[in-house]
């Protein structure tokens, strides 16, 4: 009995040592490679380049005052269309006392001037009656006689204009009510009532009262590197991306390119423009960031394959064809037009062939 024990132990003991032993080898025993195949396609192929930029109107005008005051009052506000010529704000004038000054002395010594010349007139023309004097003589009191009093009125007028603003003899507040040079739509006012505002003269741009711009007119401003610009040229189309308005796009025509770049962010970069097609009655706000794709080049309706299929040798392009289950053999192409996933196939390839998905690109996972 014993015996037979001793046996069947020994003979398990056997078999879990073969078990383990099979089992071992077998997780040591490499998997066969199984390949993914994948085939051509029709397709289009686009090579593009993406500027990035804004949206903007292509004339936006600040307008400021004439003189300089406090604003009194104000007639739009931001989003409000106006025309060539509305008024937009009033301003009223504070005088300089210097020139206040200066023009109430000058209307004085005009008067003492007039009173002096109209004694004289008075006197030469009582003798001119008489025929003492010349006629000679009293034309020239008389002119002297007229030019104090339009002195008086020149005096009198300026004063009013230092004051006021206001000339009696045009009958407006010309200087004071500051009007829109441009019809438009008022797309900001910085000023409030009561602000302190600066005229523009040779020394200072003045102070923006509001700014006007005519949104039905808009360009693309942007920017793009110097690796890309050699490949663009004015008259091109873009597709333009406005990130606050989501699935849509704008078409536009590539205008102007600048001749010198600048420097940001250790890159050149240069600017460029173009026109926006607005759809009808759409309105687009001023300052929208947006992303330009600019075609380089295109290709509608070619036989393509995914680029990562490719593989090279030397300066020549290939891929693998299976020829039976898991055989495969290299096929070289010449290859056209690639947008950076998608190739063009000229030649070597026909649309039924299996084409080989190589490791690394990630097929044997």
């Amino acid at each position: 009995m014993k015996k037979i024990l001793k046996v069947s132990l020994l003979v398990v003991i056997l078999g879990l040592f073969v078990v383990t032993i099979f089992y071992l080898y077998n997780k040591s025993k490499e998997k066969p490679v199984v390949f993914k195949t994948d085939k051509a396609f029709m397709t289009n192929i686009i090579k593009k380049t993406v500027a990035t930029g804004s949206v903007i109107p292509r004339k936006e005008i600040e307008i400021k005052p004439q003189v300089s005051g406090i604003v009194e009052e104000i007639y739009v506000e931001a989003g409000k269309k106006v025309n060539n010529g509305d008024v937009i704000a009033k301003v009223r004038i504070i005088p300089d006392l210097v020139n206040l000054n200066n023009a109430e002395g000058r209307l004085e010594r005009a008067k003492i001037a007039l009173d002096d010349a109209r004694m004289n007139f008075d006197r030469k023309q009582k003798l001119y009656q008489q025929e003492v004097i010349s006629e000679s003589e009293y034309q020239q009191t008389d002119i002297a006689f007229k030019n104090a009093k339009q002195e008086v009125d020149a005096a009198e007028a300026n004063l009013e204009l230092i004051r006021e603003g206001v000339n009696k003899k045009s009958g407006k507040a010309t200087n004071t009510l500051i009007r829109s040079t441009i019809g438009g739509m008022v797309l900001d006012v910085p000023v409030k009532v009561g602000s302190s505002v600066i005229e523009t003269n040779n020394f200072n741009a003045g102070t923006t009262i509001a700014s006007v711009a005519d949104v039905g007119d808009m360009i693309f401003q942007g920017k793009l590197d110097e690796t890309e610009v050699g490949k663009i040229k004015p008259g091109m189309n873009l597709f333009l991306t406005v990130g606050a308005i989501e699935n849509d796009t704008f078409s536009a025509t590539l205008k102007y390119i600048a001749p010198k770049g600048v420097l940001e962010n250790g890159a050149v970069q240069f600017e460029i423009k173009a026109d926006v097609q607005l759809k009808n009655n759409q309105f687009i706000r001023s300052g929208y960031s947006a992303n330009a794709d600019i075609v380089l080049q295109r290709a509608d309706h070619v036989m393509a394959v995914k680029e990562s299929l490719l593989q090279f040798e030397g300066d020549s392009a290939f891929v693998e064809i299976e020829t039976s289950p898991q055989k495969f053999e290299k096929k070289f192409v010449k290859t056209g037009l690639s947008d950076g996933i998608n190739i063009q196939i000229l030649t070597g390839l026909d649309m039924k062939d299996k084409i080989k998905v190589p490791q690394m690109a990630g097929a044997n996972k």
